[in-house]
């Protein structure tokens, strides 16, 4: 039997308002894209997510093709709790530009990728983002121990610092 849409959103609701779920809205100011306009929805939990996953152990999580989702979902809510989870959006075109997180501070747009790797880099989709949104700054979080810059206005960021960084121009 299938749930209709209206059904689902309101149990997606539901659990939102419990704070079991984050639903977290798409940007699309620009009309001229073609933009994804369905919210993304993020297991605010993540040992119900492991354990939902079939992940009880560090070891089952880090061979778990759902690893990198884990660690996005549990950054972005890290840099929620840093920098409040007021005027926070997610952006994808249909072409398959994406930005995990911006924030909008002061009518200024700051951006955040998480990504699962030891040494994350630029990719055409950050670029295009940085294009498409005018960010001030783009923070790629990753689980390392070192910042450093990748390109002009691109820095990789590990999550332990990320109470640490201020978005003001």
């Amino acid at each position: 039997m299938d749930a209709s849409e209206k059904s689902t959103r309101h149990y997606r609701d539901l659990l939102s308002g419990a704070f079991m779920v984050r639903v977290l809205p798409p940007w699309f100011q620009n009309a001229g894209k073609r933009l994804v306009k369905s919210p993304k929805v993020y297991l605010r939990d993540s040992g119900i997510l492991h354990w939902l996953m079939g992940a009880p152990s560090v070891r089952d999580l880090l061979v778990n093709p759902r690893c990198g989702a884990s660690w996005e979902g549990f950054a972005l809510e890290q840099a929620l709790i840093a920098h409040g989870q007021r005027e926070a959006y997610f952006y994808r075109t249909q072409r398959g530009a994406e930005l995990d997180l911006m924030l909008l501070r002061k009518g200024r747009r700051w951006g955040f990728e998480f990504k699962f790797s030891d040494a994350p880099r630029t990719t055409k989709s950050m670029h295009i983002a940085m294009e498409d949104l005018k960010l001030e700054r783009l923070w790629v979080v990753y689980p390392g121990a070192r910042e450093y810059p990748l390109a002009d206005s691109i820095t990789a960021l590990p999550l332990g610092r990320i109470h640490d960084i201020s978005l003001a121009p």
